[in-house]
């Protein structure tokens, strides 16, 4: 195994909820005190780094005074709210110590979803990185709704890593790893020390709930690897509390579960429409497009359209899905939904005398579209 922190130069580190406040009885300065002298060590290497870091609704939820995870949305917004004043402080502290800044950076999918703050965000991350400041980011959970959601920071750490194109991506957790069964439940579980980041059999290996505080499994970490390698990111799954262990990570030694990514990588512009969590709208294709699209790599044509979820504008990404509901890819639609609807079930030489004019022969562009 090539260990994936001894040279990467940029490097994405998330930690859970569980770690940050151990486990839910506030934050643990001591813990986090630890990964700013480690994540400082980094620096002094040469290396980039940015903390995806969970723990603003555990830690509002102890300070509000709520036993359990509150249900309601606008309270787990308050907690949220509460909690980013205890955790930026906590970490600007500690990485002062260092003589390192900090920046807090808060994001929304909505905000990785628009091209325009898409390349805004990627911008301000990068820049951060030339100053030599820590950028610490969390979901936006003062403002965010289903809608815009990323749904757990190890699918957000997966994003970062694509967004600024990073090295490795180091998810650090209470477990040590991703074992072949639950080692809370199974003593014959055995660690998985290295394995292909997508491949199908780590899913069914790491099924299961996260923490009561976190939202996040071994499960969305699993698929959180798979993210991150569509930009060429190893993953790295580690025990949180295991002593220096990003410092004895880029000193080549083997921790916890590496999940490596294949030698190819997405464009930039392809990367940006795979990383769509939720479309707005979606075109059911017949077999014979779904055939052309995912065997022949071909434009997606409108004859091969049957139905359209959603409502969708010119430009924007949607996603193509079988007759059986299964996504297959998704692009840059150059018709509108409700335009897509005249000229489904027609043939490209149909389009202007149904619309009067034609964006081109294809709704979907293969240069603009991206297999699933």
């Amino acid at each position: 195994m090539t260990p994936a922190l001894q040279h990467a130069a940029r490097i994405i580190v998330k930690v859970g909820s569980s770690l940050v406040t151990d486990e839910g009885r506030g934050l643990d300065h001591a813990a986090i005190a630890r990964w700013a002298s480690q994540i400082a060590a980094l620096r002094s290497l040469g290396k980039e780094v940015v903390l995806v870091s969970s723990g603003a609704i555990a830690e509002g939820m102890l300070r509000l005074g709520f036993a359990k995870r509150p249900t309601d949305i606008h309270e787990l917004q308050a907690c949220a709210a509460v909690g980013q004043m205890g955790l930026a402080q906590i970490y600007e502290s500690s990485f002062r110590s260092h003589g390192t800044g900090t920046a807090q950076v808060l994001l929304t999918h909505a905000d990785l979803a628009d091209r325009e703050r898409y390349l805004n965000a990627r911008s301000t991350l990068t820049t951060l990185l030339r100053l030599g400041v820590v950028p610490i980011i969390n979901e936006n959970d003062t403002v965010v709704t289903d809608e815009i959601k990323f749904g757990d920071n190890d699918t957000l750490g997966a994003l970062v890593a694509n967004l600024i194109e990073a090295d490795a991506l180091v998810i650090l957790t209470d477990q040590r790893g991703l074992f072949s069964a639950d080692p809370r439940k199974d003593p014959q579980a055995k660690l998985i020390e290295e394995a292909q980041a997508g491949d199908a059999a780590l899913e069914a290996m790491a099924g299961g709930a996260g923490s009561s505080l976190g939202r996040g499994g071994m499960l969305t970490k699993v698929l959180a690897a798979k993210r991150a390698a569509r930009s060429g990111a190893h993953t790295i799954i580690a025990w949180g509390r295991e002593e220096n262990v990003l410092t004895r990570l880029a000193g080549g030694e083997a921790i916890g579960t590496q999940l490596s990514a294949p030698t190819g990588r997405l464009t930039a512009r392809r990367q940006w429409m795979i990383d769509h969590l939720h479309t707005t709208g979606e075109v059911v294709i017949d077999a014979g497009a779904a055939q052309k699209l995912t065997r022949e790599g071909k434009s997606l044509l409108p004859i091969g359209v049957i139905a359209v979820r959603g409502e969708f504008g010119r430009g924007q990404v949607i996603t193509c899905i079988d007759e059986a509901g299964t996504p297959l890819a998704r692009g840059l639609t150059n018709y509108t939904s409700s335009e897509v609807r005249r000229i489904m079930r027609h043939s490209s030489a149909q389009i202007e005398g149904i619309l009067g004019y034609v964006e081109g022969p294809e709704l979907v562009h293969r240069d603009n579209l991206v297999l699933l």
